[in-house]
């Protein structure tokens, strides 16, 4: 059975994970939406094209994101790749000395950057979202 995408719901997850409110999304996207639009197109399994560019370019979050992001496919993915089964059989086979292909310090650090990253974004959007909160208090 094919595991249908729902884009309303990746807009959800994806704006919630930016921590952006139904509110502040439908006034990046223009006058002619508001808090309950944004809440009706998060519960549709389907976003015209259109639209989801206009959310991409609004959460700066390509618009394939929104198209192709399954989050149980995700974790099925995960799952399968990385069992407890496999892992165990791995140490049994090697006499217990794991050895990852990759250094765990730096995966900490790609990490860490990835946060810091992500935290600047927010502080920027949040400056700009002051910034017109402060024009329209001005109007």
């Amino acid at each position: 059975m094919e595991q249908k995408i729902h884009q309303g719901r990746n807009v959800k997850r994806f704006r919630e994970m930016l921590g952006i409110k139904q509110d502040a999304l439908a006034y990046d996207l223009g006058e002619d939406w508001n808090q309950k639009k944004i809440s009706m197109l998060e519960q549709k399994d389907f976003i015209e094209e259109d639209i989801l560019r206009q959310i991409s370019t609004a959460l700066k979050i390509p618009v394939e994101a929104f198209q192709n992001f399954d989050e149980e496919q995700a974790v099925n993915v995960i799952a399968n790749t990385y069992s407890f089964q496999d892992f165990k059989d791995n140490a049994v086979a090697s006499g217990f000395s794991y050895q990852p292909s990759f250094n765990p310090v730096d995966k900490i650090i790609e990490l860490y950057d990835e946060k810091i990253a992500l935290y600047e974004r927010m502080l920027k959007e949040k400056d700009e979202m002051m910034a017109r909160l402060e024009k329209l208090l001005n109007k």
